[in-house]
């Protein structure tokens, strides 16, 4: 669109919302915004270009080449990601007008064009209440369609700006709740409401639990706060943050967000992602299996099998040298075994072990360590002290030989019974977290060799640089002019390249990371949490759910199983306004959740379709569908139950489990008795507009 077409497309209906005395002043502002956008991108464009051209150096040089080729590119995706959309309203105050955006902008002399809806200046726009204005006189929201403004609200909150204001009779937000669905969650930034935006601005130290009913924008909550925690605290910017939620149904659902915010570099995934064997992991249906596993009794064992293959030799040994034959005593093997970084992974720890020990040896005797390294019989012994393990094969064993099993306190037969399996390596969903645990536990089985490959590579091209350094010393008329070039950081610098150095490739999900998010919570049991806990060690998480919707049941405090984790600086803030599901819809929901919790979290509708809740049979689903999709021409409908409805645009067929987290136009649940109560529960309060229950006669 160019800067001179009006950015306003308001229907006939709308036509005294056009009045150029309203909306003067935005066309203005628009037309700058416009302006500055087209300037920013082809500052990017030609700022990333000149350093794509530009030669790419070695070592540190070329490693800041391309940092910066990384900010330019995310800056400019930022920028062409949006149009004049990049605008979500503005504020008045006695301050003058403030126009807020997804992204900040200043023109060419510095000037702001538009606020990050993150900064401190745009909390006014989302959390200014009749009762508590915030110094505002007014705010406005904007409803965009395909680049143009089709509507806005203003709210005024002084009597002197009353006759400068389109008022209407509901705000932004709720005109927008009845909007269609589609397959991915709606942009609901312009419309953030203060008890939403008071949790999103929450500060970062230790865990912060958002807990709130169905539709109450628990995951909406979950994702603006990832896109300003990583604006407003550098700390979290810089150490990272993880998303963790359901399912990857649920992660698609809600992909677009984060970039629609300004931020593409979050890591999003679900606790399967975070083992190599997730994807193909099945479904543990042993429930005694289920147990032990939740609680984290396998995690347990793998520290107990790993700390057994950590123990100092108790006899003494002769080492034999050319030099002198050294004793090495039980002391000296427990000194060098309790020198062990306890942070670093079991098989990382090796060498850091080894060199102790050989450091020690040759202090006392003055032997060489080179040489008492070379003595077989003492590396043997250390090799049995402490070997090399396979995290994997670790695992496997537990599931397979009883044996092993058995020499750990605390299980019975009938527990060892259970965890055997005729395929060791038939992974379940409940290894997961074993797994996990055991590979950040013992580390990589191969750490050693990479190390040596990474020295044997670093030697040759040490190798080299020398060659280079001999011959133009042989070709150079004065020598000793030529050897002062060689100074650490200067000709070296360029002459070795680390980064063509053999390396392994990095596992993103691994961690640390400064800050995770956590989103349908409730379902986690210990030792999935373990995964998360090992990966934050900061302890900072921002913990999204709802105990009433826990499928295994949650009888206890946020603050109490989270303690039993490891997490202790919990803060609970609840959310109790719904702002998706209808009053009518609710209405049928709340028993059914009060009967099996009666303390459930149940959240206060705001709106009302005026539609209720139908019954009927499963023989009327196909005309029920037809019937809807024929009358809606936008909008998303679910199946739930597992009813196969036939191929059909726009409707999707999910279980209560897959449902969790997602939104529907209409919501039809086929035979819901057959379900638990909090199945039932959630699988209702996934609609929208309309809810239909069949049930077999």
């Amino acid at each position: 669109m160019s800067a001179a077409a009006s950015v306003f497309a308001l229907p006939d209906r709308l036509s005294e919302k056009a009045d150029p005395r309203l909306i003067a002043a935005d066309e203005r502002h628009f037309a700058t915004i416009a302006a500055t956008l087209d300037s920013s991108i082809r500052t990017a464009s030609e700022r990333l270009q000149r350093l794509l051209s530009a030669p790419g150096g070695w070592g540190q040089r070329a490693l800041e080449r391309d940092i910066e080729v990384h900010r330019v590119s995310a800056r400019l995706r930022t920028l062409q990601r949006f149009g004049l959309d990049v605008c979500l309203g503005r504020i008045v105050s006695g301050s003058g007008t403030v126009y807020i955006g997804r992204i900040g902008l200043t023109d060419d002399s510095g000037e702001s064009i538009l606020v990050d809806w993150r900064s401190p200046a745009a909390e006014p726009f989302f959390g200014a209440t009749h009762a508590n204005p915030l110094g505002l006189s007014s705010r406005r929201r904007y409803r965009w369609t395909l680049g143009r403004i089709t509507d806005y609200w203003d709210e005024v909150f002084t009597d002197e700006v009353a006759g400068h204001a389109a008022l209407d009779d509901q705000s932004a937000f709720l005109a927008s709740l009845g909007g269609a669905r589609s397959s991915r969650m709606r942009d609901v930034l312009g419309t953030i409401q203060a008890d939403q935006d008071a949790i999103i601005r929450a500060g970062a130290h230790g865990a912060l639990v958002v807990d709130g009913g169905p539709g109450t924008g628990k995951t909406v909550v979950a994702l603006h706060r990832t896109a300003y925690l990583l604006y407003s605290d550098q700390r979290l910017a810089r150490g990272g943050v993880l998303f963790v939620g359901p399912n990857p149904g649920y992660l698609a659902y809600v992909s677009d967000v984060l970039p629609n915010l300004g931020e593409d570099g979050v890591q999003i995934c679900t606790l399967r992602d975070l083992v190599a064997e997730g994807r193909s992991a099945g479904i543990e249906d042993d429930p005694r299996v289920r147990e032990l596993a939740a609680s984290g009794a396998l995690v347990d064992a793998v520290e107990t099998l790993v700390a057994r293959r950590e123990q100092p030799p108790t006899r003494g040994l002769v080492v034999e040298t050319d030099w002198a034959e050294i004793e090495v005593t039980p002391d000296e093997w427990a000194d060098a075994f309790d020198a062990a970084d306890r942070s670093i992974p079991h098989n990382e720890s090796r060498e850091q072990v080894w060199d102790e020990l050989l450091e020690l040896l040759s202090s006392r005797s003055g032997v060489p360590a080179d040489a008492i390294a070379e003595d077989d019989a003492l590396r043997a012994a250390f090799d049995r002290a402490w070997p090399l393990l396979d995290p994997v094969a670790l695992v496997a064993a537990l599931r397979s030989d009883p044996a092993l099993l058995r020499s750990i306190p605390g299980w019975s037969e009938a527990d060892i019974r259970a965890l055997q399996r005729e395929d060791a390596r038939a992974w379940t969903d409940v290894d997961l977290p074993v797994l996990d645990a055991a590979r950040q536990r013992i580390g990589d089985p191969l750490a050693e060799r990479r190390r040596a490959e990474r020295r044997a590579a670093r030697a040759a091209q040490d190798e080299g640089y020398q060659q280079v350094i001999d011959t133009l010393v042989a070709a150079a008329d004065d020598g000793e002019d030529l050897i002062s070039m060689f100074r650490p950081g200067d000709l070296k610098e360029v002459l070795i390249d680390e980064t063509a150095l053999p390396v392994s490739a990095p596992d993103e999900l691994a961690g640390p990371f400064a800050h995770i998010v956590v989103d349908e919570a409730q379902e986690l049991t210990d030792a999935e949490w373990g995964m998360l806990v090992r990966r934050c060690p900061s302890r900072s998480f921002t913990i999204v759910g709802d105990r009433a919707q826990s499928r295994r049941g949650f009888g206890e405090s946020w603050q109490e199983r989270l303690a039993r984790v490891g997490v202790d600086r919990v803060t609970v803030s609840e959310l109790t306004i719904n702002y998706r599901t209808p009053a009518e819809v609710m209405a049928a929901a709340e028993p059914v959740i009060r009967a099996a919790v009666p303390d459930a979290n149940v959240p206060t509708s705001v709106r009302s379709t005026g539609v209720a809740v139908r019954h009927g049979s499963p023989g009327e689903l196909a005309g029920i569908l037809d019937s809807w999709l024929a009358t809606h021409a936008d909008g998303v409908a679910c199946v739930i139950g597992g009813q196969d409805a036939g191929p059909r645009p726009r409707v999707r067929s999910l279980t209560p489990e897959l449902s969790k987290g997602l939104e529907f136009d209409l919501v039809v649940l086929v035979d819901p008795e057959r379900w638990s109560a909090v199945d039932r529960y959630v699988a209702m309060t996934r609609a929208t507009q309309e809810l239909v229950i069949l049930t077999t006669p």
